[in-house]
């Protein structure tokens, strides 16, 4: 079956999956797949003229994060970028795209670059979560991750988040505050590994497909849930069979992302941010004894004007 791409390119109805999709266990091994093209492959093949930028100014250069400046179909953007290794060594090098302080410090510095200079920001998110060490904690891992959030949160500029693999907390989320947020079809994106739940939950990380079972990690289960915008098409068995098509397919959701945001004023822009965040979830009122209905976004309704 074709999955049917009616939004800039993405997917936008879960129905269309229905026959390509597997498990949510099999979406996380597929997501962890080290053959699956990384941020920097990614970021060669869309993008022309990149120019990498290091260093948070404050102490290191994390090698987890990628940050730089380059050109989508000739326009100026600022990629912000989690990278995990295709090897053992370069997982190693990378920190299995465990992310330390002073790597959320560098995308804030590219945070605020972009909006100094009007340029749309794109994150690619992959990592399984932030480097719990002792090492990171004791240089702010926290309040690193918060401060991402926040400055993400009222940045003056379009923002349009891809998960690309895993995502993984607060690590992930701290690249994850977008106008536009997507995720390859077969990448996965969660509060906590299958691993990490079922270790709380279960009392054993053997447990791990149990627990990605009940979690809903999947793309397409979360493209249900209003969790993400879009998913962007997979090539058959997966993005690590033909690199050259899944960067095609993510560069043209890219282009349609970045021209239809860039219609939209930055006040509303900003104002849709905020309520797309508030809006996520359902509730229990105990007055009315039943689930709040989930009205349609505010910031789709205003994109959708948008179009016009």
């Amino acid at each position: 079956m074709q999955a049917v791409t009616s939004d800039g390119g993405v997917i936008i109805d879960p129905a269309a999956l229905s026959e390509r999709r597997g498990s949510p266990w099999d979406a996380v091994r597929l997501a962890r797949d080290q053959r699956r093209p990384h941020s920097i492959e990614l970021i060669g093949s869309v993008f022309d003229r990149f120019q990498e930028l290091h260093g948070d100014r404050g102490y290191r250069d994390d090698p987890a994060v990628v940050c730089g400046i380059g050109e989508l179909e000739g326009r100026a953007v600022v990629i912000v970028a989690q990278q995990k290794g295709a090897s053992t060594d370069e997982n190693i090098e990378r920190n299995f795209g465990m992310s330390y302080p002073e790597g959320y410090r560098k995308a804030i510095r590219m945070y605020r670059l972009a909006e100094r200079f009007r340029l749309p920001l794109i994150t690619l998110i992959d990592t399984p979560g932030a480097y719990p060490g002792p090492e990171a904690e004791e240089r702010g891992q926290g309040e690193a991750i918060a401060k991402s959030i926040q400055v993400m949160s009222v940045l003056r500029t379009p923002i349009i988040a891809v998960v690309i693999g895993e995502g993984g907390s607060g690590g992930a989320l701290a690249l994850g505050v977008g106008d536009v947020v997507l995720m390859l079809e077969n990448a996965v994106y969660s509060v906590i590994t299958p691993e990490g739940c079922a270790a709380i939950l279960f009392r054993s990380a053997a447990e791990a497909e149990r627990a990605a079972m009940a979690m809903r990690p999947s793309a397409p289960d979360l493209l249900a849930l209003g969790i993400v915008d879009g998913l962007v098409p997979e090539p058959a068995g997966g993005a690590h069979t033909d690199h050259i098509v899944m960067s095609a397919s993510l560069k043209r959701a890219l282009v349609a992302q970045v021209e239809r945001l860039d219609r939209v004023p930055l006040a509303d822009l900003l104002s849709a941010r905020y309520d797309r965040f508030r809006a996520m979830g359902v509730w229990v009122d105990p007055g009315a004894g039943a689930l709040a209905e989930r009205s349609r976004p505010w910031w789709r309704r205003m994109l959708n004007r948008a179009r016009l």
